[in-house]
């Protein structure tokens, strides 16, 4: 139960962070997508989690995606959040956003 408080915002204790409030520790374009590295620490390892964005016809939409992935280290969390997101504009393009 406490994971799916987490997973939806509730459940406060514990480590600090989540994906809402993650700020992007790395950021790279890809095919015109910017793709942004936010993992979180969620029981002492850094949980796989980013954001892919692109602006459609003036609007800027973003795609959210969160892992079960899990690493003791930042920057394995943030290599693999990073090519998680090339993935998904590889596989699915702007289908990312319907």
């Amino acid at each position: 139960m406490s994971f799916l408080k987490r997973l939806f915002g509730g459940g406060g204790g514990g480590d600090a962070g989540g994906p809402k409030s993650a700020a992007p520790a790395k950021q790279i374009e890809h095919k015109g997508f910017l793709i942004s590295a936010t993992p979180y620490k969620a029981d002492g390892q850094y949980q796989t989690c980013g954001v892919v964005s692109k602006e459609v016809g003036g609007v800027m939409k973003e795609h959210r995606f969160i892992r079960a992935d899990r690493f003791a280290g930042l920057d394995d969390a943030v290599d693999i959040s990073i090519k998680k997101g090339i993935q998904l504009v590889d596989e699915q393009g702007e289908k990312i956003f319907g």
